[in-house]
């Protein structure tokens, strides 16, 4: 039995001492938290990036590892998507897996290996990518990939070192947010081909290397991130509220799809102000916009309509797109909900695009305008 000394007590006191940390330091003057004027929504993103810390990095097993969902409705942190399925496991980069699935009418479905984010770290960089149209999918979706090991002519992807988790995205284009069901999933299964036999009993040391895993976890997304105005934004990220830059792929930037091309920017508006969105969906894979707050959070897609994609956008005559963004809902079609918040961001998406895609507009009108 652990003693009044153990080292998961003290493992625990640091997990504590790191949340008082984050509360003085990250949610604090520092961080320029209070000056923003959305600290609640600063304190229900700690409560959601330590349910992640839980939930995914205490007990967290690369030799035997299983599929787990990154977020959920309650669980939202590192910009969520109404539209998608994200699973991770852990995974080694001198072992072989064997994953086997379904790709349950998915849109598009990828594996992405990441760097760096072994024992709750954040990745440092993204180290490829295993897309469906990379590998064989039966006619009724199932199918099987391997990672790492011998090269595979075809469904597998290498290992790289320093590979941590592997992450599966899963886009779903439907009139309604998949990820406001919760009995929507997609089967996935991971066995690593040389299995190591069962694990031995938690024990104190145990114990206390998972609560540090914990800790890491939760200290990479708050306190290891840049302060406001430190970070160099990617060139698809705007800093002027309401202009959107030409959208554009993110390379290897950590926990992002290499397939997608992507643009970014804050919405300001005043009482009584809407944002008409103007432009056209390119051919691709998948495509959706939606809106998050300042901490990557996306705003409440089970009971508000705060996304759009082309299953449930109204087209113009000439197949172009007009969607309004505003607190309240102004009688036309494609109302994206600001549930009354003036600032927050606007992320689009489009997946494996053919040709350049058309940046969108914006432009800031009345509410009194767009009734008349």
């Amino acid at each position: 039995m652990p003693g009044p000394d153990s080292e998961s007590r003290r493992a625990l006191r640091e997990l504590i001492a790191l949340l008082t940390e984050i509360d003085e330091r990250y949610l604090g003057d520092e961080w320029m938290a209070p000056s923003f004027g959305d600290l609640a929504d600063g304190y229900r993103s700690v409560a959601n990036t330590l349910e992640g810390a839980l939930f995914l990095a205490f007990d967290c097993d690369p030799d035997r590892p299983f599929f787990r969902p990154i977020v959920s409705r309650t669980r939202k942190m590192l910009g969520d998507n109404p539209d998608a399925l994200y699973y991770t496991a852990p995974v080694r980069a001198d072992a072989v897996y064997r994953v086997t699935g379904n790709l349950a009418g998915a849109a598009y479905l990828s594996f992405t290996v990441e760097i760096g984010s072994a024992e709750g770290g954040y990745s440092t960089r993204t180290g490829g990518v295993l897309r469906d149209t990379d590998f064989d999918a039966g006619p009724d979706g199932s199918f099987e990939v391997f990672f790492g090991g011998t090269a595979r002519p075809r469904n597998w992807l290498a290992l790289p070192e320093g590979a941590s988790e592997l992450v599966v995205r899963c886009y779903f284009e439907e009139p309604e947010p998949v990820a406001a069901d919760p009995n929507r999933h997609v089967p996935l299964a991971i066995e690593r081909l040389d299995p190591p036999g069962p694990p031995p009993p938690w024990d104190d040391a145990a114990v206390a290397a998972g609560y540090r895993r914990v800790a890491r976890f939760l200290r990479g997304r708050t306190l290891d991130q840049p302060r406001p105005g430190e970070r160099e934004q990617p060139s698809w990220v705007s800093t002027t509220p309401n202009v959107f830059p030409p959208p554009e792929p993110p390379g290897d930037f950590a926990f992002a799809a290499a397939d997608a091309a992507y643009s970014m920017a804050p919405y300001a508006l005043a009482p009584g102000e809407a944002l008409v969105m103007t432009g056209r969906w390119p051919r691709c894979r998948f495509a959706n916009v939606s809106v998050w707050n300042r901490y990557l959070q996306t705003y409440d897609y089970a009971h508000r309509p705060v996304s759009r994609n082309r299953a449930n956008t109204v087209l113009e005559p000439d197949g172009s797109f007009r969607m309004v963004l505003a607190a309240q809902d102004p009688g036309v079609p494609n109302w994206i909900d600001t549930e009354g918040r003036p600032f927050g961001m606007v992320f689009w998406r489009f997946f494996l695009p053919e040709g350049d895609v058309e940046t969108p507009r914006a432009r800031v009108v009345t509410l009194d305008e767009l009734r008349t």
